[in-house]
C-alpha cells in the first residue's frame, strides 16, 4: 500500500492539542479520521511515535504524518434507480425510497443505498479511509425521503458540522394513530437502547440515554388519524417514532413502537422526511430541498380526507 508522508514545523500559534492542529492543516480529512491516524501509529513528534489525540504541541516541536491510501471497502457498485434531488461535486441529495437499507449491514449485504450511489458517482472520494460515499445521517428502512451524502472529505466534514451544531432544519411528515395533547409542541425525552431489545430504542433516564428533543404541529386531523409535522432538533436513533410514541400517537405502520396491526392498510410506517434546510460548503445562505409524498402516503391521505 503506497503512502505520503507529510512534515509541519510547531509554531508557537500552532501551539495546540495534536487532532486540532492536524485538523486546521488538513482540512480536508474529517477530524475522527484524523484521531484515527493518531491512535493507529502514523504520527509522530519530534521522531518519537504519538497515539494520544490530546497530546499538547510546544513551539519548535516537528509533527510528521503518514497518509496511506485510501482502501477499497469492498463494496460492489450496483445499478440501482435513484431520484437524485440535488447534485455539485460535493454531495448528493436523495429522495429515498421505503423498503431501501441506507448502509449496508448484517442481512443487508447488497441492495442499499451506498452500493446504489457509488454506480451513481463512481468518481467518489475515500471517506474516513475507506471508498465509499459519506453517509452524514440515516433514515430507517421504511423512512422514505431527502437524505445527504458527501462525496468528498471536505464536504463531509463541513456536513457533519452543520448536524452537530444543529445548523440543518429537518421537516417530517407523519400521519399518526389518534391525537397529539396540542396542536404544537415540544417533546424533551432521553433516548437509549431498550433493556430487555437490544435492536430497539427506548425512553429511557437521563443517565441512561443522549438528549432528545422534537418539535411537532398538527396538520390535520381525521376520526382517528392525525397529520403531524415534526421538527427533530437532534438525531437520535428513531427519535420520531419513539417521541410521538411516547405523546400517546404512535405512527401508523409502525409495528415496533406502535401498534402491531397497522389501523390502516399501509405496508410500511407513515414517516417521510419532507424538506432539508442546510448551508451547503462554499455557500452564503442555507438551500432548502423538498421531496413530495410518496404515491402510497399521498393516496392513503386523500382516502381519509374524502371519508372526513
Amino acid at each position: 500500500m503506497s503512502t505520503s508522508t507529510l512534515t509541519f514545523e510547531i509554531t508557537p500559534a500552532d501551539a495546540d492539542r495534536l487532532d486540532k492542529f492536524l485538523v486546521s492543516q488538513l482540512p480536508q480529512f474529517s477530524r475522527s479520521r484524523l484521531q484515527g491516524l493518531i491512535r493507529d501509529g502514523f504520527v509522530q513528534v519530534n521522531a518519537k511515535t504519538v497515539t494520544k489525540t490530546g497530546t499538547v504541541l510546544a513551539p519548535g516541536q516537528t509533527v510528521e504524518i503518514v497518509l496511506p491510501e485510501t482502501v477499497p471497502s469492498g463494496l460492489i457498485p450496483e445499478e440501482i434507480p435513484l431520484t437524485v434531488v440535488f447534485e455539485n461535486q460535493d454531495l448528493m441529495v436523495i429522495n429515498k425510497p421505503a423498503g431501501m437499507v441506507v448502509h449496508p449491514a448484517a442481512g443487508h449485504a447488497t441492495g442499499t443505498l451506498v452500493h446504489a450511489a457509488l454506480a451513481h458517482a463512481p468518481e467518489l472520494e475515500g471517506i474516513g479511509g475507506e471508498r465509499r460515499p459519506g453517509i452524514v445521517h440515516r433514515l430507517d428502512k421504511d423512512t422514505s425521503g431527502l437524505i445527504m451524502v458527501a462525496k468528498n472529505e471536505r464536504s463531509h466534514r463541513w456536513l457533519q458540522d452543520q448536524f452537530r451544531l444543529r445548523r440543518v432544519k429537518k421537516v417530517y411528515l407523519a400521519l399518526v394513530d389518534g391525537f397529539a395533547p396540542t396542536p404544537t409542541g415540544r417533546i424533551e425525552a432521553f433516548i437509549g437502547r431498550d433493556p430487555e431489545h437490544r435492536k430497539k430504542m427506548a425512553i429511557v433516564s437521563a443517565q441512561k440515554g443522549r438528549e432528545a428533543v422534537t418539535e411537532y404541529r398538527v396538520l390535520e386531523t381525521f376520526a382517528n388519524h392525525s397529520l403531524i409535522e415534526a421538527h427533530p432538533l437532534t438525531g437520535r436513533t428513531h427519535q420520531i417514532r419513539l417521541h410521538l410514541a411516547f405523546l400517546g400517537c404512535p405512527i401508523v405502520g409502525d409495528s415496533i413502537y406502535g401498534h402491531r396491526k397497522p389501523s390502516l392498510g399501509l405496508q410500511r410506517h407513515f414517516l417521510h422526511a419532507a424538506r432539508l434546510t442546510i448551508q451547503l460548503p462554499g455557500e452564503a445562505q442555507p438551500r432548502t430541498f423538498e421531496a413530495a409524498l410518496p404515491l402510497e402516503l399521498d393516496d392513503l391521505l386523500s382516502s381519509l380526507r374524502s371519508h372526513h
